[in-house]
């Protein structure tokens, strides 16, 4: 005989992220049977009170990544100390379980779609077994449409969010993705996705692939696919899927506003010895200029500290951003994270700082946490800083704006208040310390916690 029970499902606050909605927690919600009552709570838009009053649940499950370790590690504590039993979940758990298990009841490895209605099923019986680990990744007709009525869409911004295909066939070392999901694409029903789609509230949706265009045949299917629903998206995407202009047009005639890309380096070393193969810096105007042709903006990634960059890196990159024309760009210090190529070579060369970096009470203030072979730790930070500050001053978000190409949404009435925005957050976040939160959205201002 099983018991009905209540289950709370928590994601905990990463002070620098956007309101967005938690796709892994929704699809963990789908994955609950039915019997179960479910609540949310989102530590980013109402930050929990440790010391106060918690919801009285009889089951918490937490998802985590690295940068969120801690606070789900508090979390947990706060919820046990209470007798409530806690599950953790996640890229980090999944990444270090047997750490994981220091602060919680049990562990989901890897992916949930067998394994969490089991762990359900068990702990109902009162049999709850400490790691949950599926056989294999899931076949992609099996992963279900989130379940977006388990938090409030008003204190969000207005974008949905949803999944067509998981998994990387790409090496890059400093990447987690294909020991999460796998190292080949796998792809849900075309059909399937559509119909979420349909299902979508808001006029935008964003997918939380890694890569939107990894498989060409399915991508140019569900591209084609969308033309006729007439949404607004965006996503990430790799390089290697955006040399077919056609493909871009296709793209921009399907609704596309903007693609997140990681371009990672300029240097051509540092493509090659990240095993970032896909990546080619002498097309990446090429590509990007096609882009902004047809309408669609880039948001850039690029991260410091590889082991081909010399002191000079930051002044060329910002110099070749701004000329690229971003709509905006996160650098980013080159991080060592559990469970990567990249975090087992610097152990083993003696580059860490410290092993277990995340568990630092601070980890942004004391990053980089490894010894780069270009520069000191310092002049990385001091360098990083100073691409920040460069290319979110006034005279750059002036010189990069596309005045060339045909006025779009994105560019013609988001980009000077979103790069301002982003100028904020560069004095008071990046160079300032501050720690923030998005918990005073305009339209959200008459909702309390519940």
């Amino acid at each position: 005989m099983t018991t009905r029970i209540k289950l709370e499902l928590i994601t905990p606050a990463v002070e620098d992220n956007a309101p967005i909605p938690n796709l892994s927690l929704a699809t963990v919600a789908a994955l609950t049977p039915p019997d179960v009552q479910i609540s949310f709570s989102d530590d980013l838009i109402n930050p929990i009170d440790l010391d106060g009053a918690l919801k009285a649940v009889d089951l918490v499950g937490i998802t985590s990544s690295t940068k969120t370790a801690p606070r789900a590690y508090q979390i947990a504590r706060a919820y046990r100390e209470r007798g409530v039993p806690v599950v953790l979940g996640g890229v980090h758990p999944t990444a270090m379980p047997a750490e994981a298990l220091e602060h919680c009841d049990a562990v989901v490895v890897g992916e949930a779609e067998e394994s969490w209605p089991r762990l359900i099923r068990d702990f109902q019986r009162g049999s709850l077994e400490r790691i949950y680990r599926q056989e294999g990744f899931t076949p992609p007709e099996e992963i279900p449409p989130a379940r977006r009525d388990i938090y409030h869409s008003q204190d969000y911004f207005p974008i949905d969010s949803l999944q067509a295909t998981r998994g990387c066939p790409y090496l890059c070392e400093f990447c987690s993705a294909r020991r999460f999901f796998g190292g080949t694409y796998r792809y849900r029903p075309l059909d399937a996705v559509i119909a979420e789609v349909r299902s979508l509230r808001h006029k935008v949706i964003m997918f939380a692939d890694d890569n939107i265009v990894g498989h060409p045949r399915y991508s140019q299917q569900l591209i084609e696919a969308l033309i006729p629903l007439r949404k607004w998206w965006i996503a990430q995407a790799s390089l290697a899927g955006l040399d077919d202009e056609e493909k871009i047009k296709l793209m921009a005639k399907s609704g596309c506003k903007g693609v997140l890309i990681g371009f990672e380096s300029i240097s051509e070393e540092n493509i090659k010895a990240a095993r970032k193969y896909q990546n080619r810096p002498a097309d990446y105007l090429k590509i990007v200029h096609n882009l902004h042709r047809h309408g669609i903006a880039v948001w850039a990634s690029f991260m410091f500290g590889l082991d081909h960059d010399d002191k000079g890196i930051f002044e060329r990159t910002v110099r070749f951003a701004i000329e690229a024309k971003f709509f905006s760009v996160v650098f980013a210090i080159l991080t060592p994270y559990p469970g990567t190529a990249l975090y087992e070579r610097l152990k083993e060369e003696g580059r860490l700082t410290d092993e277990r970096w995340w568990l630092l009470e601070n980890q942004g203030a004391s990053a980089p946490h490894f010894h780069p072979l270009g520069m000191t730790r310092e002049e990385l930070r001091q360098g990083w800083e100073w691409a920040w500050r460069e290319y979110y001053s006034y005279a750059a978000i002036l010189k990069r704006f596309q005045w060339e190409y045909p006025p779009t949404l994105v560019n013609k009435g988001i980009y000077f208040p979103f790069n301002l925005i982003l100028r904020r957050f560069v004095r008071k976040k990046i160079l300032g310390g501050e720690r923030l939160r998005w918990t005073k959205l305009p339209w959200r201002s008459g909702r309390t916690k519940k």
